[in-house]
């Protein structure tokens, strides 16, 4: 891998597994500095052994998103945003607690609101960016018990338009990359109900956390210069109907 991204710094949320260690070791393998934020220490120190094999230098940074004072806290001159973080508790619209709504809002939309806030008019003073957000198929696909998860997403994307039009101007590009069902650690509770997801596009089978990261990578890096506003679909292709 060439190291086209050597020099510059990035910030991966829920980067200690699943999608969001995948993708701090993507981009720590074009050369990118690693900022690697999560909650769970063992699991971090595991993210950033990986991450120095690869010749890249990476620390930790732990915050609770769902704390705005803590997410504003991690906002320090990067050249890379990825909002990978976020919660899917699945619940009916009738069995959804207030709590659950709460959560999904601070962590899943709220707080990539706050670090692009804090972090884009760096970026746009230095006259480059990068800022990827991680987006779902439940975006814009109806799903029982996915109505807050997927209507957090969907927010996520319109404001990556937004975003790309506010700052494309300055040299910063902003997308999104939707990913499909994934095989990761948190999935892994959902059992054979979410296998079966894989089963539902085209590839007939879930991601590697791997696969998603790629789509991420290059959206940050330069073989993507001229994509701005767009959303990635990496979500294993619709089916035909039979």
């Amino acid at each position: 891998m060439h190291h086209d991204l050597a020099q510059q710094t990035a910030l991966v949320t829920g980067a200690t597994a699943g999608i969001g260690r995948a993708t701090a070791l993507a981009l720590a393998a074009r050369g990118a500095d690693i900022l690697v934020h999560g909650r769970n220490e063992q699991r971090a120190a595991d993210t950033l052994q990986r991450i120095t094999a690869l010749g890249a230098n990476a620390r930790f940074e732990p915050a609770d998103l769902s704390d705005p004072a803590q997410v504003t806290a991690l906002a320090e001159q990067v050249d890379i945003l990825v909002n990978n973080a976020g919660i899917f508790h699945f619940a009916r619209t009738a069995d959804t607690t207030p709590d659950t709504f709460d959560a999904h809002i601070a962590i899943n939309l709220r707080a990539p609101y706050l670090l692009v806030q804090a972090l884009a008019p760096g970026m746009t003073e230095r006259g480059y960016g990068a800022i990827v957000n991680v987006s779902s198929g439940a975006a814009n696909t109806p799903g029982l018990g996915s109505g807050i998860y997927g209507a957090t997403k969907a927010a996520l994307e319109s404001l990556t338009r937004l975003w790309a039009a506010e700052y494309g101007p300055a040299g910063v590009r902003v997308n999104a990359v939707a990913a499909g069902p994934t095989r990761t650690e948190g999935t892994a509770a959902y059992g054979d109900a979410f296998e079966s997801a894989g089963q539902a596009v085209a590839l007939q089978r879930l991601a590697d956390p791997e696969e998603i990261a790629g789509a991420i990578a290059f959206m940050a890096s330069a073989d993507a210069s001229y994509v701005n506003g767009a959303t990635l679909s990496a979500m294993g292709g619709q089916p035909a109907l039979g």
